[in-house]
């Protein structure tokens, strides 16, 4: 098995060009969760990336699987396209990345005037079939989580919790991390945490070490040759400017 790194990171560098590569200070994102996993086969490499975030211009709590690779499986169908000639441009514009969203929360929890908010009178979420309960106010402080509006909630707080006690019940399953990636590739690594390049502040995946190790491990397929030497940044206290918009 033998991957050309520096064709990897020329991919992801491009992504980064189109805005297709995850920013984790997206300014209409609320950060909450990350989630990174390698994936290879002798033929193929495959990276993908999951935020988990609130995002007030979809108006729900969201998980956003990026897919880069060699070849991508599951590709968006002619029929999500106006026309069979805005679908070809698609895919030829994105030729090596891909990307879905889920909606792991579920039930009426957001106040019906304001969707940026908690709903007063709630006392549940939802998140994949489990019912949770809502945290008092004091639970945030403990888990490091300021309000911005107490006593009253922000949807962006509760992921922010709910990331921090669910974890696997707010970022993708399986299925959904490997929906574009091609059948029978070998899931080589999963990382929580990483050093993330700052895309606004120049950085690329090309120039970053994290990455560049990350790339040596899908061109040999194993995980040893990824020896990360950055502290990671990847939680969303390292991107305060998330979701300013």
């Amino acid at each position: 098995m033998s991957h050309d790194p520096r064709r990897i990171l020329a991919v992801l560098d491009a992504c980064c060009e189109t805005f297709t590569f995850p920013m984790l200070d997206n300014g209409y994102v609320y950060l909450a969760a990350t989630r990174l996993s390698l994936h290879c086969s002798p033929a193929d490499w495959a990276l993908a990336i999951e935020v988990f975030g609130y995002s007030p211009r979809s108006g729900s709590p969201d998980v956003h699987v990026y897919t880069f690779a060699s070849r991508l499986h599951g590709r968006k169908a002619k029929e999500q396209f106006i026309t069979e000639e805005a679908h070809s441009r698609y895919i030829s514009l994105n030729p090596h990345n891909e990307s879905q969203f889920y909606f792991p929360c579920d039930g009426s929890f957001q106040d019906p005037d304001d969707d940026e908010l908690l709903d007063a009178l709630a006392t549940h979420v939802v998140v994949r079939g489990t019912s949770i309960p809502l945290p008092a106010a004091f639970s945030y402080a403990a888990a490091g989580i300021p309000l911005e509006d107490p006593p009253r909630v922000r949807v962006f707080e509760l992921c922010r919790y709910l990331a921090a006690t669910h974890r696997d019940l707010v970022l993708a399953t399986p299925s959904e991390r490997t929906v574009n990636i091609w059948p029978g590739m070998q899931q080589l690594l999963v990382l929580d945490e990483w050093h993330h390049p700052n895309l606004l502040a120049g950085e690329r995946p090309s120039t970053s070490a994290t990455f560049q190790h990350l790339a040596a491990a899908l061109s040999v397929g194993d995980a040893a040759a990824y020896q990360p030497g950055e502290p990671p940044n990847t939680h969303w206290r390292f991107w305060p400017d998330g979701g300013s918009l």
